[in-house]
């Protein structure tokens, strides 16, 4: 009887312990959210605005040091944003479409629970556009703009190497379409990722 409480014992500490979230290592994983993308002319006359889904993929490698991490990270996402400037605006293109965007950067977290950390990030962003006439009067104009990214969010330990993640980012890009304009984006995302 007594090996019996003790053993039950045992395994009612293991499962009220949170598990333990690994805080090093390589990591892949997959991301979809919301976006909502603001556009300015380059001369500031006109703005426009839209919301679309976001997803991709990211993958990165965290560096443990004890309770706290710091690490670099890639992603590729892409959207179907697409904003229209009012018909009071006379420039050449009136409007832009937002299709991939390319991240890289650092980032740095701190554990807040043995499965739960927080961090921050910022880095480089690529965006790649088509700014076009509702008329299809001028030929459709592709281009790259770059910018940077800043954030933050929350990750949690799942199930062996599984950890989740809800992350918030704003992206800001000038020159857009070589001089169309300036565009943000802000994003609110959900992703899963398996950790190596």
């Amino acid at each position: 009887m007594r090996k019996f409480l003790v053993l039950a014992g045992v395994a009612a500490a293991i499962t009220a312990t949170p598990a333990m979230a690994k805080t090093g290592g390589l990591y892949v994983g997959a991301i979809a959210g919301y976006q909502g993308i603001h556009v300015k002319s380059a001369d500031g006359s006109a703005s426009a605005s839209a919301d679309s889904a976001v997803y991709g993929i990211n993958g990165g490698y965290d560096l443990g040091l004890g309770q706290a991490f710091v690490g670099v990270e890639g992603e590729f996402s892409t959207s179907g944003g697409s904003t229209r400037f009012p018909n009071t605006f006379t420039g050449a293109y009136d409007s832009l479409k937002a299709k991939g965007q390319y991240y890289i950067g650092a980032r740095a977290g701190v554990a807040l629970t043995p499965g739960i950390a927080a961090y921050g990030k910022v880095g480089y962003t690529s965006i790649d556009t088509k700014a076009f006439t509702s008329s299809g009067t001028l030929a459709q104009l592709d281009k790259n703009a770059g910018g940077i990214r800043f954030g933050g969010g929350v990750q949690a330990h799942v199930a062996g190497p599984i950890e989740a993640r809800v992350e918030y980012r704003r992206s800001r890009y000038k020159d857009v379409n070589g001089g169309y304009g300036t565009a943000n984006t802000d994003q609110v995302v959900g992703g899963l990722a398996v950790r190596f």
